[in-house]
């Protein structure tokens, strides 16, 4: 992973002590609420409901053993001893105490983590495949190229006020697991007839108010233009993107691109980068792509009987039926013979009848996976999101050990892509913005759907739930979708069906009306029911949820939930 150099170093800590100073005077008076509000969002200080909310950079998901057992330590000092992950792999704090966020800022800093552009109108965290690097279908390793738009986007004076927040996503192989059409900027690696590297670059694609699926702008886009046709599709942002008062909730990119249509858009950016920026300083050569490459090489895969690891992993597997849920569940196939990346799932549901929000992890919790990070995986870890975990590297002959501490750890429930792998935002527990609470309806779903094996035969459902409009959960692409919204204030639950982020994406569409929050749990179960009588079923393969909705349409849901 990318270490700091020493101007890396001094320009994160120049910012901390920027930031004290400007809290300082602040909480001292002489720093008015308009013109302190810009300047915590640079550092990523929320001010949510009960306390400031700090949101913490994991670029591209990637976390070093140490740098959790940083962040564990931080919420055992300065916060109530847990984080949230987010679906951008950042890490939240919803409890931190104004003053002390300068002191996080600087222990961060100590680690080679900030929280610069987690907020405002700029370019926030670049995501990736949480499985980069590790798999045999990958054209490229997206890493570098994530690391090299982190070190050009950073501190970049023309993007840290742009008319509204932006994200980059990129992807190495053909499944999209980043959800990269639902992003401002979409980049699919590509190899031409030649065999060289490129970019297909999608553009204008984003959730909230208004959902967009992105739209292809350029179907190869040499690597070494990488950088500068990045900056002439900010350029043409930045110049006709809305800045009118009022314009809020139509200034992101891709209300300018689904406007102009993409085509149109699409010659914007070919003569801004003609006219400005093609072929100049920002051209990448040889030399960046092995500089940026060298951070991220394998790691130092052991040599073992990889023949006798998989006779010792089948006979773990028929002699225990739960570490078998558990590998089919949450284990991924590795490029490498005899590894396998492991997911760690956040959605441990109900530990001791207690309800545990999905993405949260105990700071005890992050000092054991930090542990079993230097003991299992090369002492890293990476965030999805989805708000779960990765082991990448993990050796076969150690799983069925892991799996058991994992366990003990409440940190191997096998759901992932089931029903209650769900992606919850906090919603209006925490939430300054929210119309509705989450947690409690995802509690009310965790009862209803309680039982693995009838989890399992309904198979992978993705089902994502928001507390408001502006989609941090990214309900709009969930097989099911639920948002909550304000009905005088009561809270209801909207329904939305068909949903997709990956390679096929699709945005969701409405049920009908909304629904009460003592109704949801049952109506999801309705919905289920549909699915389970009128999926197609073969001799190799059953239908899925969402090529169900694709082929009947949403009304045999509509008449089961509404008559």
């Amino acid at each position: 992973m990318y270490q700091y150099n020493y101007a890396d170093q001094t320009l994160v800590e120049e910012r901390v002590a920027q930031f004290r100073d400007q809290t300082e005077r602040f909480l001292a008076g002489e720093l008015a609420e308009e013109q302190y509000l810009p300047l915590r969002l640079q550092n990523g200080l929320y001010i949510q409901r009960y306390a400031p909310m700090l949101r913490i950079a994991i670029p591209y998901g990637l976390l070093a053993s140490y740098q959790l057992r940083k962040l564990a330590e931080i919420t055992r000092k300065y916060d109530k001893g847990y984080g949230h992950f987010t679906t951008r792999t950042n890490m939240q704090l919803n409890w931190p105490k104004l003053e002390d966020v300068p002191d996080i800022l600087a222990e961060l800093a100590s680690v080679q983590m900030h929280s610069i552009q987690t907020s405002g109108n700029c370019i926030r965290n670049t995501t990736t495949d949480p499985y980069a690097g590790i798999h045999q279908e990958e054209i490229a390793d997206p890493r570098p190229y994530c690391e090299i738009i982190r070190q050009w986007s950073t501190f970049h004076p023309e993007f840290a006020f742009l008319p509204r927040k932006f994200k980059i996503a990129v992807i190495g192989t053909e499944n999209d697991r980043a959800a990269t059409r639902v992003h401002d900027i979409g980049l699919h690696i590509k190899k031409n007839e030649d065999g060289e590297l490129g970019f297909e670059v999608l553009v204008g694609g984003g959730l909230g108010r208004i959902p967009v699926l992105g739209k292809v702008i350029n179907k190869f886009l040499p690597r070494q233009h990488l950088l500068s046709y990045l900056d002439a599709i900010l350029r043409v942002y930045n110049l006709h993107g809305r800045r009118d008062k009022g314009s809020k909730y139509r200034s992101r990119i891709k209300i300018l691109v689904d406007t102009l249509g993409g085509p149109a858009f699409a010659k914007l950016v070919d003569a801004e980068w003609e006219a400005h920026t093609k072929d100049g300083p920002l051209t990448l050569t040889d030399a960046n792509f092995e500089h940026a490459s060298s951070f991220f090489s394998e790691p130092d895969y052991k040599e073992f009987d990889a023949l006798q690891a998989q006779s010792d992993l089948q006979q773990q597997l028929s002699a225990d039926k739960d570490f078998a849920n558990w590998y089919n569940q949450n284990t991924v196939a590795h490029k490498i013979a005899g590894y396998r990346a492991i997911v760690i799932s956040l959605k441990a549901g109900l530990v001791d009848g207690k309800y545990v929000p999905s993405g949260d992890v105990t700071e005890s919790q992050m000092d054991a996976l930090a542990d079993l990070a230097d003991q299992y995986s090369f002492g890293e870890l990476r965030g999805t999101y989805q708000q779960n975990l990765v082991f990448a590297d993990v050796q076969t002959n150690q799983l069925y050990e892991l799996w058991q501490k994992l366990t003990d750890l409440h940190l191997a429930r096998p759901n992932i892509n089931t029903l209650t792998d769900m992606i919850v935002c906090p919603g209006w527990d925490y939430c300054s913005l929210a119309n509705a609470t989450t947690h409690n309806i995802a509690e009310q779903i965790e009862k209803q759907f309680s039982d693995l094996d009838y989890l399992y035969d309904l198979g992978d459902i993705r089902l994502n739930m928001s507390g408001c409009i502006n989609a941090c959960a990214h309900h709009h692409t969930g097989d099911i979708g639920i948002l909550g919204v304000d009905k005088k204030g009561e809270n209801w639950y909207q329904i939305s069906l068909g949903g997709n982020s990956s390679n096929d994406a699709k945005l969701g569409k409405i049920l009908g009306r909304s629904v009460p929050t003592e109704a949801v749990a049952d109506t999801i179960q309705q919905i289920v029911d549909v699915y389970v009588e009128l999926r197609a079923t073969t001799d190799n393969d059953v239908e899925s949820f969402g090529e169900l909705v694709e082929r009947v349409g949403i009304d045999p849901f509509k008449e089961k939930v509404y008559g």
